[in-house]
């Protein structure tokens, strides 16, 4: 049976750029542009040619081979004529393959943020049409407010889609702006309005303010749109928009959408989902969403024993996909809950094998449950669990042995007068039978400890050059001055893999120390068959 083609329409570099926090350099621009080609993309919308010098430059360059580089503004201004529209010149004039006008479908909006007619609104939105389709260029309206204006006035809200279609338009894109539509209403909505646009000619682009963006994209594609709107990772203004990175394996793996639908994303580029997901996340300096639908790092991740036996025995019985299929992976995680099923299958993820009876496990199960009784989470760190298996089990090579370290923490004024902080760390090791000592300062007592420890770890130190400390969280266990405190550590390399260490003390600066030994001792156990080391 013949599948219908469902068309995906990225709007990271434009919606998503609304994000707080978030703003994308010319470079950035052109390597997510690359990515989502890559990943299958249909469209990716550029911005807003002309509005400042880097998206002027960014529209001047080539950005994808098989996508549709789209160009975004706002249709003629009421009062004005195509030719004295700036705006509307910038979108004929763009290096673009397509152009995506935006206008107000509520009648409302209409008359308090335009202050034109509704004649006015609609003239702008044919002409401008027209103007684009007469130019070469694909043309497409996003119906801003859609929703809310149909509700409001459904005959006007018609009006601008019919509008655009008898102007030429190839897509009118249905959206909920302020993302408070539901999914029943949505589908009622879009299969009213497919009544009067072909549905092959209608999108949808749903904003994340209920939670419901994926069920609103998925409900529109089930009463007839064809096109979805979205960005990777969900970014976008206040809650965000639908995020492709779901939808993407919701339409290629489950039956109700893959039996009926086709999209442009290939099986091998679906497999490189979770890379592509998190290489994004990296190239804005954000930490993964551990809990991401297909690509979070706990999304496979099992904790309760049960769920764990059940699991080693089949996957299928708590797993709705198979995680590798999206470049992900199965976890069951070790934790005061956990029993032997979950931690052989743990060893076994760490490349150490362990029968189930075998005596030393029980030793080490009770050695976890105790350490996490005082605080640590090993379920949150498995660098940490896997270090701490290993010494326990097997061995880990004896990298290097410290002996103490020392943290200054002096806050003085300095010879301009300013009041700094300054941290200074001293920290002694053993390394290959010679005693050694760094000084080093930093950015706070964690910074120059870490500074200090890898100052001088004679041969070693080659093996962590690419070594960095991305994210540091504290958590208080009990409250007051003398509470225990937990330090999380998340490192990466430059092979772009991570892991998280964990550190427990009524002194944060020693929990974090112990963290921070952790990553640096996994990343030389990542070398280890490279480096000349002794085992404990």
């Amino acid at each position: 049976m013949t599948r219908e083609r469902l068309y995906l329409f990225d709007t990271t570099l434009r919606d998503g750029q609304q994000t707080p926090g978030i703003d994308f350099a010319l470079e950035e621009k052109v390597a997510v542009a690359k990515m989502l080609d890559r990943l299958g993309i249909d469209y990716v919308e550029g911005g807003y040619p002309g509005a400042n010098p880097s998206d002027t430059e960014f529209f001047s360059r080539r950005r994808t081979e098989r996508a549709k580089f789209t160009a975004f503004g706002m249709t003629k201004r009421a009062g004005r004529s195509l030719d004295n529209d700036p705006g509307v010149q910038s979108l004929l004039r763009a290096e673009a393959d397509a152009v995506c006008y935006v206008a107000k479908s509520w009648d409302y909006h209409v008359r308090v943020a335009l202050g034109s007619t509704n004649e006015e609104n609609l003239e702008g939105i044919r002409e401008s049409i027209a103007a684009a389709v007469e130019a070469g260029r694909e043309a497409m309206l996003d119906c801003e407010h859609f929703f809310d204006g149909y509700k409001a006035n459904r005959n006007y809200a018609l009006a601008c889609a019919v509008a655009a279609l008898e102007a030429g338009a190839r897509w009118i894109v249905l959206c909920d702006t302020n993302g408070g539509t539901l999914p029943q209403e949505i589908a009622e909505i879009v299969a009213e309005v497919a009544r009067h646009v072909p549905g092959e000619k209608l999108g949808i682009h749903a904003h994340n303010d209920t939670g419901n963006a994926i069920a609103n994209s998925l409900a529109a594609v089930e009463a007839g749109a064809r096109q979805i709107q979205g960005t990777i990772n969900g970014l976008g203004e206040r809650c965000g928009n639908a995020d492709l990175t779901s939808l993407i394996p919701t339409l290629m793996l489950k039956p109700r959408y893959a039996e009926r639908f086709e999209i442009g994303v290939s099986q091998e580029s679906l497999s490189e989902l979770t890379q592509t997901a998190h290489a994004f996340d990296e190239m804005l300096n954000r930490a993964p969403d551990r809990q991401q639908p297909y690509v979070g790092a706990s999304a496979f991740a099992t904790k309760a024993g049960i769920h764990a036996s059940a699991i080693l025995k089949d996957p299928e019985t708590y797993e709705h996909v198979k995680p590798e299929l999206v470049g992900n992976r199965r976890r069951v995680m070790v934790s005061d809950q956990a029993g032997k099923s979950n931690l052989v299958a743990e060893l076994k993820r760490f490349g150490i094998a362990v029968e189930k009876d075998d005596l030393r496990l029980d030793g080490l199960l009770a050695d976890i449950k105790e350490r996490e009784a005082q605080g640590y989470a090993y379920e949150a760190a498995d660098a940490s669990l896997e270090l701490l298996a290993r010494r326990r089990l097997g061995s880990v090579p004896a990298f290097f042995t410290v002996e103490g370290f020392r943290v200054n923490v002096e806050r003085r004024h300095n010879a301009v007068g300013k009041l700094v902080t300054v941290s200074e760390a001293v920290v002694k090791v053993v390394v290959g039978g010679e005693r050694r000592m760094s000084v080093a300062e930093g950015n706070g007592p964690v910074n120059a400890l870490d500074r200090a420890l890898r100052k001088d770890l004679g041969e070693l130190s080659a093996a962590i050059e690419d070594l960095e400390l991305v994210d540091y969280k504290v958590r208080i266990l009990d409250g007051g001055t003398e509470a225990i405190t937990r330090v999380l550590i998340e490192s990466r390399d430059g092979e772009g893999s991570r892991w998280f260490t964990v550190g427990v003390s009524s002194n944060i600066i020693d929990a974090s120390f112990e963290a921070l030994l952790d990553a640096v001792s996994f990343k030389l156990l990542k070398a280890a068959p490279a480096l000349k080391v002794a085992a404990e």
